[in-house]
């Protein structure tokens, strides 16, 4: 005879195995089952924990239980072999072109990496917004050359828990991570200098490297442990390097974190050589367990013995609209605050004054916790989808931050040719050779699986999935 808590068990395993309830989705709560089934709350408990000892639901602290996902654990994509020498940059106008079909309702928008905004916490920016607008003075006026200092102080704060202790007034507001990035390359190299960077790499960060005339040496990087510090080593012992741009919390596109351990002698060993550390920190707010990592420039000195120019923003975190990025360039502070006048004056008064007040109101914290809890969500779905519509021998990473992944197809798969047939589905992707400036990566793909619906990934994995069995 079957048990009632058995019945529970059944009940909702069955909705799950035909697909009633899917990967991510909240179960009944357990007064809803009690009642709809007709039997006692202690039953649905007790069959709700034989669930979860199945490996079928998951809880979520007050928020009730969740349907898990369900997929095979692919191996990640080895080391890259990126081309051992330094390289003029000459990225794809392919680039361009994907930034400009992020508008467009028809596309299933999977190739380029905005976050996920349609949630209160970032509506309540227009609110906030709109009372800047009402009762702040001097909105219509400049701001200074180094920005907000409300906000700097609230990017202080907040900079804590990435180990790093700063003063508001070593902070420079810039319009987005890529103009502080820019910037601080604009302050410590000039036109044919060499960088070394992870591969692959960000296109955008290549796009600014390109723009100021510098080379590029790709440094080969695991995607579970980043950048190679001994082929680090084997480049500052070959070449003149002049600065080492990388993301090491769930850098884009591969997703991994640098131990701590590593980012302390990854800055030991470009400080003994005296190459100055850019630090993309854009996405270490979005990692999926509550404590974020800690930034390189936790192990850096100060103010004149400084190594690391960290730059970020609220772009990935919170809301790329506001245009609200920052440096912390350490002994270039001047360079760099002098470079802001020249580049763009100043930033925007009102989203500065408004990130500012969403920061102090600590509203920001709460969107954390939600937008964590969503893309986690996102990355399981995504990776039950590929097991179930994409070839058994794909490689991808599993990223634990972020929102974008990391896939390797069959060697003959020519991700170009993938992209344009996507493209002719409505379904965007960002193919491999955009990420490296040496024509590497012809059959990698990097997804953003958090900002489309389930029922848009669904749709999309199971054309992509289509497309790449057509060309087996």
């Amino acid at each position: 005879m079957t048990t009632r808590y058995q019945q529970v068990a059944d009940h909702i395993s069955d909705q799950i195995k035909n697909g009633l309830l899917r990967a991510g989705e909240k179960v009944p709560s357990v007064r809803q089952c009690s009642a709809e089934m007709g039997l006692s709350i202690s039953s649905v408990i007790r069959g709700y924990e034989l669930l979860q000892d199945q490996m079928l639901i998951e809880p979520r602290p007050q928020s009730g239980f969740y349907v898990r996902s369900q997929f095979e654990k692919n191996d990640p994509p080895d080391i890259s072999k990126p081309t051992p020498k330094p390289s003029d940059v000459n990225i794809n106008s392919l680039a361009v072109t994907l930034m400009q079909t992020t508008q467009d309702e028809n596309v299933i928008q999977l190739g380029t990496a905005p976050p996920f905004t349609d949630v209160p916490s970032v509506k309540a920016l227009n609110r906030i917004m709109t009372k800047v607008i009402r009762e702040e003075p001097n909105i219509a006026d400049y701001d200074t050359p180094a920005g907000n200092e409300d906000l700097r102080r609230q990017i202080a704060r907040r900079m804590i828990n990435a180990g790093v202790n700063v003063h508001p007034d070593e902070i420079v507001i810039t319009t987005g991570c890529q103009e502080a990035i820019t910037l601080c390359l604009r302050a410590i190299t000039k036109a044919g200098d060499t960088v070394i960077v992870e591969s692959p790499s960000y296109f955008g960060t290549l796009k600014a490297i390109e723009s100021l005339g510098l080379k590029v040496l790709e440094i080969p990087t695991h995607a579970e442990k980043g950048m190679s510090l001994s082929a680090i080593q084997d480049a500052i012992a070959q070449w003149d390097i002049s600065a080492c741009v990388l993301t090491p919390n769930f850098s884009n596109p591969l997703g991994y974190v640098m131990s701590d351990e590593k980012k302390s002698k990854l800055r030991s060993l470009l400080k003994a050589a005296d190459v100055p550390i850019i630090e993309d920190d854009i996405y270490a707010e979005l990692s999926y367990n509550t404590q974020r990592p800690k930034a390189i420039k936790a192990y850096d000195e100060k103010s004149a013995k400084s190594n690391v120019l960290l730059c970020s923003s609220l772009s990935k975190s919170l809301s790329p609209g506001l245009r609200i990025g920052w440096a912390i360039p350490g002994r270039w502070l001047s360079e760099v605050t002098q470079l802001k006048v020249c580049n763009s004056m100043a930033g925007a008064t009102v989203p500065a004054k408004t990130a500012a007040r969403y920061l102090e109101l600590g509203i920001f914290d709460r969107h954390l916790r939600q937008m964590r809890r969503h893309y986690k969500d996102q990355r399981d779905y995504f990776l039950h989808l590929a097991t179930l519509h994409l070839p058994k021998n794909i490689r991808l990473t599993h990223p634990e931050g972020g929102y974008v992944i990391w896939l390797e197809l069959e060697e003959h798969i020519d991700s170009m040719k993938l992209y344009e047939d996507a493209k002719q589905a409505q379904i965007s992707i960002a193919p491999g050779p955009l990420f490296s400036v040496s024509g590497e990566y012809k059959n990698f793909i990097r997804i953003n699986y958090g900002k489309a619906s389930k029922d848009q990934l669904e749709k999309a994995m199971i054309i992509l999935g289509r497309i790449i069995c057509n060309s087996a």
